[in-house]
C-alpha cells in the first residue's frame, strides 16, 4: 500500500507455527515467498475457512455505502486486513509495548493508524495492574 511511498523493511522473528509452514513449501519455486493467488481469491479463501471452522457469530459492521451499523456474519467479512489487525491487537495484548508491535506490522511510532489496531481494553488494564503484584 505505501511501498512506493516509504520503502521500510519490517522484521517479524518466525514463531514455530510460521517456521512449519515455511518448512511445507520448503520445496516451492516461484517468485514469492509461498505460493500466492490474487488477492481476492485469497480473501475469498478465508471467508471459506471461517465458515468451515464455524465461526459465523454476528459482528456489527459500519456500512459505508449508507454510514449505518449493521450486523453481518463475521465470516463474510473476513479478510487479510482482518487477519493483519487481529495479528497486531493480539500481540500487543502479549507484549504491551506499542513501539514493539508498531516495528513488526510497519508502523510508525504513535501512528494514528496503530493505534486504531489495538484496543486498551479491561482485561489489559487488569494484566498491567497484577503485574505490580
Amino acid at each position: 500500500k505505501t511501498m512506493e511511498e516509504s520503502q521500510k523493511t519490517v522484521v517479524v522473528p518466525l514463531n514455530k507455527t510460521a517456521r512449519e509452514i515455511l518448512e511445507k513449501y520448503r520445496a516451492y519455486d516461484g517468485k514469492t515467498l509461498l505460493p500466492f493467488i490474487s488477492s481476492q481469491k485469497y480473501n475469498d479463501a478465508i471467508k471459506v475457512i471461517f465458515k468451515k471452522a464455524g465461526i459465523t457469530r454476528n459482528v456489527t459492521w459500519l456500512n459505508p455505502i449508507i454510514g449505518q451499523e449493521e450486523k453481518k456474519p463475521i465470516n463474510t467479512l473476513a479478510s487479510s486486513h482482518m487477519a493483519r489487525r487481529t495479528f497486531v491487537g493480539n500481540l500487543y495484548k502479549q507484549v504491551l509495548d506499542p513501539n514493539i508491535v508498531a516495528s513488526m506490522s510497519g508502523h510508525a511510532e504513535n501512528s494514528r493508524a496503530f493505534s486504531r489496531y489495538r484496543e486498551i481494553d479491561r482485561e489489559i488494564k487488569t494484566n498491567a495492574v497484577n503485574m505490580l503484584d
